[in-house]
């Protein structure tokens, strides 16, 4: 008997063609279809009518928005369909991510978000067991990997090429099992793939959405439109002929596509007609198909039965073609901007997460307001989503995109500037530059003296040379310990129609997970020193042009201007390289997913370039000019082991009916043998060999084209004892095209269109509307094979967390008068071991945090050193900010603990039985193990400390917001003092008092916020008992005077755990519904007393309210002083 099962499913793009916003439709008014929350809404109704239908669901950052909009009746529906196993979700991350342009922090953080909405709205019963990427445009290794350890029992693809697709089918290969890793000990990233048969569509003449246009399944004999008995045997010979290319009973078909079941009760009425129909065939005509409503889990579950041993797939799954000359392979570097853009807000993420674990609750809400990591990170999710960091989206959907991280920084600077006043003492004027890129920063720029405050995430001590852009004049720079600071001030050559300020130059150093606070002053006019020096060497009678520090050497030839040798001086490997810029033509297949070039060479910008020289103590630089919109900055610090070419492109000027697709080439005599190496998703490397496939005979029919891969950090090439590697700061197209040879795609401009669906050209016009100038940088790295790994894997880390600057005026408040004002700062004891990166330091509840260590090395990396072996680390007093008091080892995205997460077990055709690895953890010490390649994610209890600077204060995590009740209480003190009014000033941290005829005004008094409420502190100096402070309330409350000139009062208590004295029942309160209020008086304090306890009672009435006053009539006289309210 063959098992035919039906997936009912919806397709929802987070943008593609519209907005998320629009694509959600809660607006009533601008509903245009398609609309989430119909599909939503009409899915659940139709299953509810009838208990055997079932439906799979996707998509978090629709369906959790969605979940927050319905009744609390709805929301118990929903979740008895989610108990019964009839509404299942599959996948579970925020959105379905691309794979070939995202970096594998981003995709793992998206699919936290997603899985533990899902785990704490439904529990265990919404764990998904399965990953459903029918629409990514290629599938990386990587993903496969994370996949794994995230604890799903295999992945269903819809997207793979097409002559992989052929292969497959003829070979039965259609499912196999996918080592997702080379280190990791198998299955640990094993992960059974599924090859969807019709993409993620019906069958053809089986579509019965609104958006279809085949008629419905007519069981009425007497109708013309009778069709039944057409309809099944149309159905029967489509689940035979897809049999064929499977190997066991059990098939599967998807039943729905883009943006479907938005009338949900059509496709369901026609399924239940079509199951009902082909089933009792059986009985009548004898036959062997039976059909049912299942979900992908339940298909595995079948498969998994079978017990039958499975292939195994060790490359991925790009490029990929749909039909013969059309790769997809241009998306991997479209919108170079947006992708740029998202990539520094993952780092600005990191920090935003790490500085909100790290300085607790008072982080969220503090003098600069409230503030948060959730919009950012929420934002970051969306941009994984396959149309949105892909660059595939339409021009008002990427800007949209673009707005969403915009308002996340925003949200995520407020908290910062909470953080570091906190931390550092100061309530400073803090300045967050978002345009240093392009050497725009306001306050550095107009400012005579200001600080730069350096944070550094990672988890060892960074050196940085900062750049930011100033006046014209001379700077001291001091560092936190008041020591100065070599420094310089370096003009930029005007190479093009922009002009930059000039720039300043320093090393700043920061502590591992840490911040050092360095001082610039504007120094007097005279005797400038702006290090500054420049030729144009195409003029120079010397044939070389060369810059230098002691590990690297660039040598350029002065008649073209171009790079012509690179020298690693510590190794001694000299080697020739030709580096310039080329373009190419588009053809009319080009797209914002397609590249599709109309000749195998590109041509060249230029054929030489007008250079202009940079030499002072702290860099020296090589600038060129290759055309009026192609520009780079070849540059080299002290003690830089590598070659930093920062480049300039755009607007691409227009051809006549074509596009240009621009390169960054590099050409050396290495001899690679049509090999080269790319990175998967910014972790482990692949080996690429030109116009191959591992897996299948592969028939080029795009020489170019088919040759690109993803490259999301890095790119090399070796001859076995030399590599040059290439990291790049975004993800970007590359290839090697021929022996020796790199190139990668930095920017696009197409005047065609690929006829994939997104209808619009790629023109980005940019804010002049003359079209977009892109800034990026590409590192170039020159060692041996052998040690090349070491400097690139440290290298790569370093450029996707890179410290984070902030600017402030200097000299502002203190945070508290207590405190003492910290110039440099780690949340580190010690540093984590060079092959370990703290991949993840977040804010997770009440008391926890969300830890994740990864081995940052593959096995076998390090040959000549030790950073490919195993590392032991020990928690427990790790942190400076916090102590862990308990740690709960969880799968990857923290959704389940991973002592009890299990997965099914696939037998692979080519090893001998695998058993899962085991990690051990010793709690007492808190000692944890990492593997090469291996991460491992924890939910760590802490216990917060006292910081030093500042007022000290208990931190209670997740707590709820009492600012609204609690500024009530505070709202309406009163001093009333029973001589004349005095105004008394802080205590100082000495504990000094000043002399009575120092006293300054009173400022009004200050309240802190801490924890669940507020404390107001109210520091008095004795006057021989003369002066005496009444505090009044409206209720009775506890108090005490717990110290000297110290009162207090217990204005509201929410507990979570019983006392044990018979109540049996927490004391939570959730929505107190009164106001409290208390007032301070030295003189009048009886009459005031019965003036509160009997207050006025109004009561409202059409037109007046009446005013009843049960007390005496009285005006309040006081002398020397009166009463305010």
């Amino acid at each position: 008997m063959l098992n035919v099962h039906l997936v009912a499913h919806t397709h929802n793009d987070v943008g593609w063609l519209q907005t998320v916003d629009q694509y959600f439709c809660d607006d009533p008014k601008q509903m245009i279809s398609p609309c989430v929350v119909n599909i939503l809404n009409s899915v659940v109704q139709a299953l509810l009518v009838e208990p055997t239908r079932r439906f799979i669901y996707v998509e978090m950052a629709f369906f959790s928005r969605w979940w927050h909009q319905q009744t609390k009746t709805m929301q118990e529906a929903v979740k008895e369909l989610v108990q019964q196993g009839r509404l299942e979700f599959a996948n579970g991350g925020w959105v379905m991510n691309d794979e070939a342009t995202t970096h594998y922090g981003a995709i793992v953080d998206q699919m936290t978000l997603g899985l533990c909405f899902l785990k704490d709205t439904f529990g265990k019963d919404g764990h998904p067991h399965v990953a459903w990427h029918i629409d990514p445009f290629g599938h990386s290794r990587e993903q496969a990997s994370l996949f794994a350890q995230m604890g799903f029992d295999g992945i269903f693809l819809g997207r793979v090429d097409y002559q992989d697709k052929y292969m497959r089918e003829q070979a039965r290969e259609m499912e196999q099992v996918w080592r997702g890793s080379a280190s990791l000990q198998p299955p640990a990233a094993d992960l059974f793939i599924s090859v969807l048969p019709n993409n993620y569509d019906p069958p053809s003449g089986l579509c019965w959405d609104i958006r279809c246009h085949n008629p419905p399944v007519v069981e009425d004999l007497g109708s013309p439109n009778y069709n039944a008995d057409r309809v099944v045997a149309h159905f029967l010979n489509v689940a035979t002929d897809q049999a064929r290319h499977y190997r066991t009973n059990n098939i599967i078909m998807t039943m729905g596509s883009d943006f479907h079941y938005e009338q949900a009760q059509n496709w369901f009425e026609n399924l239940d007609k079509l199951i009902r129909l082909v089933n009792a065939q059986q009985q009548a005509n004898g036959s062997q198909i039976h059909v049912l409503y299942s979900t992908p889990a339940c298909y595995l579950r079948e498969l998994n039965k079978a017990n039958l041993s499975w292939s195994v797939k060790q490359d991925d799954f790009f490029p990929y073609a749909y039909v013969p000359h059309k790769f997809w392979t241009g998306f991997f570097s479209s919108r170079p901007a947006l992708k740029r853009y998202e990539r520094l807000s993952y780092n600005f993420l990191q920090v935003c997460n790490q500085l909100e674990a790290v300085t607790g609750p008072v982080a969220n809400a503090g003098p600069y307001g409230v503030g948060g990591s959730t919009p950012l990170r929420e934002a970051m999710a969306v941009l994984q989503h396959h149309d949105a960091v892909s660059g595939t989206s339409r021009q008002h959907v990427a800007d949209d995109y673009a707005r969403r991280l915009a308002a996340g920084w925003g949200s995520c600077e407020v908290l910062l500037s909470n953080a570091l006043a906190r931390l550092t003492g100061s309530k400073e004027s803090f300045s967050f530059c978002r345009e240093l890129n392009v050497s725009v920063c306001p306050l550095s720029q107009t400012a005579a003296r200001f600080q730069v405050i350096i944070y550094n995430p990672l988890a060892r001590q960074v050196d940085w040379m900062l750049r930011l852009p100033v006046s014209k004049g001379n700077f001291l720079v001091l560092d936190p310990s008041g020591q100065t600071v070599p420094s310089e001030v370096v003009d930029q050559p005007v190479l093009n129609s922009k002009e930059y300020p000039p720039e300043l130059l320093f090393t700043a150093s920061a502590p591992a997970l840490g911040f050092s606070i360095y001082s610039v002053t504007q120094a007097p006019e005279q005797n400038p020193q702006t290090g500054f020096s420049w030729s144009n060497p195409q003029k120079s009678q010397s044939s070389v042009l060369v810059i230098e520090n002691e590990h690297t050497r660039a040598v350029f030839d002065t008649h073209t201007g171009l790079l012509k040798e690179i020298e690693n001086r510590d190794k001694k490997l000299v080697l020739p390289i030709r580096q310039a810029f080329f373009w190419y033509k588009a053809s009319k297949n080009s797209g914002v997913y397609i590249f599709a070039p109309e000749k195998l060479n590109p041509l060249p910008v230029s054929l030489s370039a007008e250079t202009h020289l940079v030499k002072t103590a702290l860099v020296q630089e090589v600038h060129q000019k290759f055309s009026p919109w192609c520009s780079q900055v070849v540059r080299l610090y002290p003690g830089q082991r590598h070659l930093e070419l920062e480049w300039t492109v755009g607007p691409i000027p227009p051809g006549i009916g074509f596009g240009k697709e621009v390169i960054s080439r590099f050409d050396t005599m290495l001899e690679t043998h049509g090999r080269f190496y790319t990175d998967s998703n910014g972790r482990e490397i692949l080996e690429r060999r030109r116009d191959y496939r591992p897996t299948w005979n592969l028939n080029q029919t795009e020489p170019v084209a088919g040759n690109y891969y993803p490259v999301n950090s890095r790119i090399y090439i070796t001859d076995g004892n030399i590599q040059l590697t290439v990291l790049t700061d975004r993800s970007q197209g590359g290839s090697s095209l021929s022996d020796g040879s790199l190139e990668l795609m930095v920017h696009r401009r197409l005047w065609s269109v690929d006829g994939y669906g997104v209808g619009e050209q790629l023109l980005e016009p940019g804010k002049n509307l003359k079209g977009l100038w892109v800034r990026g940088r590409h590192l170039v790295l020159l060692d041996t094979t052998q040690a090349a790994a070491v400097g690139h894997r440290l290298l790569a880390e370093k450029e996707v967390l890179a410290p984070q600057v902030v600017l402030a005026p200097g000299g502002s408040a203190p945070w508290s008068h207590r405190g003492n004002r910290r110039r440099t700062f780690s949340a580190l004891h010690r540093e984590l071991p060079p092959a370990v990166r703290l991949l993840t330091l977040a804010r997770w509840g009440r008391r926890t945090l969300l830890l994740r260590l990864e081995h940052q090395f593959a096995v076998g990396e390090d040959a000549d050193g030790n950073l490919s072996s195993p590392v032991t680390l020990y928690l427990r007093n790790l942190f400076s900010t916090f102590t862990i008091t308990r740690l709960k080892e969880t799968t990857l995205a923290a959704n389940q603990p991973r002592d009890r997460a299990s997965r099914l077990q696939w037998t692979p055709n080519t090893d001998p039985a695998l058993h899962t690895p085991t990690s051990s953890l010793d709690s007492t010490a808190m000692a944890i193990t990492l593997q090469p390649m291996e991460i491992r994610t924890f939910l760590a209890s802490v216990r917060w400390k006292h910081l030093q600077s500042g007022q000290d204060v208990h931190l209670r995590a997740g707590a709820p917001s009492t600012v609204g009740w609690v500024n009530h209480c505070l709202s309406i003190l009163l001093l009333l003092l029973q001589t004349r009014a005095i105004k008394m000033p802080p205590t100082s941290p000495s504990g000094n008092h000043p002399s009575s005829s120092a006293l300054p005004s009173c400022p009004r008094q200050q309240s802190t916020l801490v924890g669940q409420g507020w404390l107001a502190a109210l520091p008095l100096t004795p006057r021989d008992g003369n002066m005496q402070l009444t505090v009044l309330t409206y209720r009775s409350q506890g108090s005490s005077s717990l110290s000297n000139r110290s009162l207090e009062l217990m204005v509201h208590r929410r507990l979570p755990r019983d006392d044990a004295r018979g109540v049996g029942e927490q004391l939570q309160e959730a929505d107190p519904t009164d106001r409290g209020r208390a007032r301070a008086a030295a003189a009048g304090h009886r009459l005031l007393e019965e003036k509160e306890v009997l207050a006025p009672q109004v009561v409202p009435a059409p037109g007046n309210g009446a005013l009843y006053h049960p007390a005496i009539a009285w005006r309040t006289q006081l002398r020397g002083s009166s009463l305010r309210r």
